[in-house]
């Protein structure tokens, strides 16, 4: 039996075609006509059938204004819809490979790997116990799509699904695509382009979104799927809490001003006012179906008590529940718990405390279920709901703070100048000296509600951490305990955020401690400094106190993106693996358990990509069990925006994280051996001096200003911080983000695989070859995942789109960089097949058949916004569609930054 009804081509082909229809319709004949001509005229060049792309300039060239807003549209549009029918694959391919056992990195396969390994139940156990996996939703601005279009992409893939996976009369069939045709129509006539920069109360909003109508459901069926898995050959091993979701949206303040106290006051309480209202549906929902008869089914003591305990706590509202469920005992219990979630919050007494309470009131009704012949009710009903419980409290996810550390030195300096301390005076050493005493002596050093004057910036970050206290008093700790520090260089930055956290009793040693504090380390001196950072900290008095407060756990977070812009791909990468290792080390010689939060990107130079293989790369000194990784944009909606692809990610995640933990534990130390790491370290080294090289040219910023559509992007209502972290232009200030996303547009993604050849030259010059590399390719997790991830960089990249680009800078310019990166980029491709062995840059058909099949319909989008970029002058309407054709080649490339 199939279990679909339809395939890739028919959906590219019939939403293309509705697509073409809603354009004549909406537009003109002459407009889907022009769209015709421009589609047929790429698709023939990529066709080798014409020699050049002469005739789509001059189609091009000639539009009117309002042509070329219709072409802009109609592109993107086009985009859209295929994203959902390559999304629909996706789903296809998941459910056909779970039906035929088929599925790589399924649970399956997790289970198969230990029994073959003849891991015990006891190991089995140790290692579940072990793992944590945090993924943390970021409001970093990559998501170029309003909220809008997505709602009605949404409703679009819906009905596709329906379409696919139901069987349908010739009428039902018509009448869904009725509704897909009123959808499209209405796409079409919404605003593609944000009118107003997005507040971070609208990035909140879209975390949550995800958070809601995806994760609470499918977090309850990956359980289920996982125990049912794990007890065919482990029946006795219990599963622990495997999962736990973060947040960004609402509290990062890191270069965003308008991340304020109300802002993150706000989020906590839409947050748990969000997941109140889940569980009590699902109590609602569960007294539908626990409809027991008391004077049949009897209940456990435990049960009772609870039960009598709640009708003494609300004698009003117990009096109605026994009314209007006479005898029905867990339909009363479940009416009682909702007034409980009521009143959380509330000025009214008995709502829960916290969700621990909750859940102990489910954990009885769940015994006394299994006890009296209730065992299925329990696993189908009230399991799920107590994972729910488990993994999201009353938080839904739980918020991290974080400051860039210039700002928290600065607030120091000018409090404690108002108290007569000359901090700025002090060198590194007296820093640590003053903030540790202060820590540990009893009274406060600054009154913090009257701190003095101080610059408004300053005051906001006392006003942060006066608030923090209020926050964890209100929400519970678990909803907002960590803070990370951007640009984290010294010990003192750490210190100062656990010294103003104490002057606020959110730490007050040694009994408490309300925060976990969490530098990041990105820049090449804060890596290279880890030791003395690090060691600082552990050997400091007051730090390693609250540090074995908060369970002798170090979370250490690690920077890709400004990493790789600092460095280049090739060396960022390299570094980054080998300060993970020194990391590992410094934190075991300590006796401290290290828990890596990698601070990945969504694109390949920003550590995107497939993350059960990134997790199956690291470095097995580095796995702990517990891992953090930031998911950021556009690629929240891709893994998570559909229940099943989001089900199948987390199912990658465990097992993923599950068979590296199990690795670390039979191989602690990775053997890597000598001659590896040697080549690694010819060739990093040199990439990173080629691609500083060609940063540091004369010249170079202003060509990649010529040459990209960076001032575009930077004017793009995205997100709510700045593009730069200054008003100043140059690549260092320029945010990671906006650095790709430019290149991407351009498709010279050179932030992917710029100065790789440079690397391996040089590491052929030294007297190396390609038959190791080509060794390490196929028995190093580590290389072939980085070199994988740099040819779909390499992939994407279209040098004679990008020549396109380059034509916009200035001649000297462009002689001098455009001949740099081409040559770079072919020496690359052709070290790359070398050493995978590949006839090909990627692995995957589906991957070579996506880029084929959108490269046709991109080039246009490419196209137009050249032409636009050319033009000294542009009307309001072509500077709407210039910002149209990022949104429309964002959607082709499925990236942006």
């Amino acid at each position: 039996m199939s279990l679909h009804n339809r395939g890739v081509r028919q959906d590219v082909r019939e939403l293309g075609a509705l697509l073409g229809d809603v354009l004549k319709e909406q537009t003109s004949s002459d407009a889907f006509e022009t769209v015709e001509a421009l589609r047929k005229t790429a698709i023939a060049y990529r066709d080798d059938e014409i020699d050049s792309r002469e005739e789509l300039r001059d189609t091009i060239d000639q539009l009117s204004p309002g042509e070329e807003g219709e072409v802009a549209r109609a592109f993107t549009t086009y985009f859209e819809l295929i994203n959902l029918a390559e999304e629909r694959e996706r789903v296809r391919a998941v459910r056909t490979g779970s039906q035929e056992g088929t599925l790589d990195d399924s649970f399956d396969r997790t289970v198969e790997t230990l029994t073959e390994a003849d891991v015990d139940a006891e190991s089995v156990e140790g290692i579940l116990e072990d793992v944590l996996i945090e993924p943390t939703f970021t409001a970093h601005p990559t998501e170029a799509r309003r909220r809008t279009i997505k709602a009605k992409l949404r409703s679009i893939a819906d009905h596709l699904q329906t379409l696919d996976e139901h069987n349908l009369t010739d009428q039902e069939a018509e009448d869904v695509w009725e509704d897909i045709n009123a959808e499209v129509t209405s796409l079409w006539q919404t605003r593609q382009v944000r009118q107003r920069q997005p507040e971070p109360q609208d990035e909140a909003r879209n975390i949550q979104w995800y958070l809601e109508n995806t994760l609470f459901d499918v977090v309850g069926e990956v359980y289920s799927e996982f125990e049912e898995a794990v007890t065919e050959e482990y029946p006795d091993v219990d599963i622990p809490k495997l999962f736990e979701f973060r947040s960004w949206a609402g509290s990062d303040r890191d270069g965003n001003p308008f991340v304020t106290v109300d802002v993150t006051d706000e989020t906590l309480a839409t947050q748990r006012d969000i997941v109140l209202d889940r569980y009590k549906t699902r109590l609602k929902r569960l007294s539908a179906v626990l409809s027991q008869d008391g004077d049949r089914y009897a209940t456990t003591g435990a049960f009772t008590s609870s039960l009598e305990a709640d009708i003494e706590r609300f004698p009003s509202v117990s009096e109605e529940a026994k009314e209007r469920y006479p005898e029905e005992p867990y339909r009363q219990k479940f009416g009682l718990m909702r007034e409980r979630l009521d009143r959380v919050g509330d000025v009214r007494p008995g709502g829960y405390e916290d969700s621990e309470e909750l859940l102990a009131d489910l954990e009885t009704v769940d015994a006394s279920l299994r006890a009296y012949g209730g065992v299925d009710i329990a696993d189908t009903f009230i399991q799920p709901l107590i994972r729910q419980v488990d993994t999201f409290g009353f938080s839904l996810a739980s918020l991290d703070l974080r400051d860039h550390r210039i700002q928290h030195t600065k607030a120091l300096d000018e409090a404690l100048a108002n108290e007569g301390i000359d901090y700025r005076g002090l060198d590194e050493d007296e820093r640590v000296e003053l903030l540790t005493d202060a820590i540990l002596q009893d009274e406060p050093l600054l009154d913090m509600e009257s701190p003095g004057e101080l610059s408004e910036e300053s005051q906001k970050v006392i006003d942060r951490f006066l608030a923090l206290g209020d926050w964890q008093t209100e929400y519970g700790m678990e909803a907002i305990d960590t803070y990370c520090i951007s640009m984290a260089e010294e010990p003192s930055h750490a210190l100062e955020v656990l010294f103003l956290a104490d002057q606020v009793d959110v730490v007050s040693l040694p009994e408490h401690v309300g925060i976990d504090i969490v530098p990041l380390l990105e820049t090449e001196y804060a890596l290279n400094g880890a030791d003395r950072i690090m060691g600082t900290l552990f050997e400091n008095e007051a730090y390693k106190q609250a540090l074995e407060i908060r369970g002798n756990t170090q979370e250490i977070l690690l920077g890709y993106s400004d990493s790789n812009k600092e460095n280049g791909f090739m060396a960022a990468n390299w570094d980054l693996y080998n300060n993970q290792r020194r990391l590992a080390e410094i934190t075991d010689n300590y006796g401290v358990t290290m828990r890596m939060f990698h601070g990945r990107g969504g694109s390949i130079s920003r550590g995107g990509g497939p993350m059960n293989r990134a997790l199956l790369a690291l470095p097995n000194e580095t796995v702990t069990g517990q891992v953090k990784f930031t998911e950021q944009g556009e690629v929240i909606a891709e893994k998570y925006g559909t229940p099943r692809i989001a089900e199948r990610n987390l199912e990658q995640m465990l097992d993923a994280q599950i068979r590296a933990r199990h690795n670390a534990i039979e191989e602690p130390i990775e053997d890597v051996p000598d001659e590896w790491c040697d080549a690694m370290n010819t060739m990093a080294d040199a990439a990173r001096e080629a691609y500083r090289d060609l940063l540091e040219t004369d010249g170079f910023v202003s060509y990649f200003e010529q040459a990209t559509p960076i001032t575009v992007i930077e004017n793009l209502n995205l997100g709510s911080r700045p593009a730069s972290r200054s008003e100043e232009r140059s690549v260092e200030d320029l945010r990671a983000i906006p650095w790709v996303f430019s290149w991407t547009q351009s498709r010279c993604i050179l932030p992917g695989w710029y100065s790789i050849a440079a690397g391996i030259d040089a590491y052929l010059d030294d007297g190396g070859d390609l038959d190791t590399l080509a060794e390490m390719y196929e028995e190093w997790p580590f290389f072939r995942t980085t070199f994988d991830r740099a040819t779909i960089a390499l992939a994407r990249t279209d040098l004679e789109i990008a020549d396109e680009y380059a034509a916009l800078a200035d001649s000297d310019l462009r002689e001098e960089f455009q001949p740099r990166l081409e040559a770079e980029y072919e020496q690359t491709v052709e070290y790359m097949l070398e050493i995978t062995g590949r006839s090909s840059l990627l692995r995957r058909e589906w991957f070579e058949d996506s880029l084929e099949r959108r490269n046709p319909y991109v080039d246009p989008l490419n196209l137009l916004q050249t032409h636009l970029l050319s033009q000294t002058h542009l009307t309001e309407a072509e500077e709407r569609t210039l910002r149209l054709t990022v949104n429309g080649i964002a959607a082709g490339m499925k990236n942006t930054g």
